[in-house]
């Protein structure tokens, strides 16, 4: 059986308090997930993801464009993504790109892309 799960890259150049840092990674976890409901095939990674206990891992990113980079890697492989911008009502500019959520998914298939990056 196949483990899963979610892996949420955040923008360290930002230095975003750890208040807004956590209600950026919750919109970019609960976005990925509402994406992958909607599709048949992510159906069921998202069904395994929550009984293995729904294994999140933030990872930090340098930039935005680091960011988008392996936004892209991961759509191009096939994966759900759910890139978030701030609303800008309290510490940073509206429309600012904060972090991506990648998956859930195969853990094999996400570890192929963002393996190299280190944990917040």
């Amino acid at each position: 059986m196949s483990s899963y799960k979610q892996v949420i890259l955040v923008r360290k150049d930002l230095k975003l308090p750890p208040g807004k840092l956590a209600a950026q990674v919750g919109h970019a976890c609960v976005e990925a997930v509402l994406l992958s409901n909607k599709m048949f095939s992510n159906k069921k990674a998202v069904k395994a993801w929550r009984q293995q206990g729904s294994k999140k891992i933030v990872l930090k990113v340098a930039d935005e464009e680091e960011l988008h980079k392996y936004a892209m890697m991961a759509k191009n492989e096939g994966m759900i993504t759910s890139t978030i911008q701030d609303a800008g009502r309290t510490v940073i500019a509206p429309g600012t790109v904060t972090c991506c959520a990648i998956g859930p998914d195969v853990e094999e298939k996400i570890d192929k892309i963002t393996s190299k990056l280190k944990m917040l």
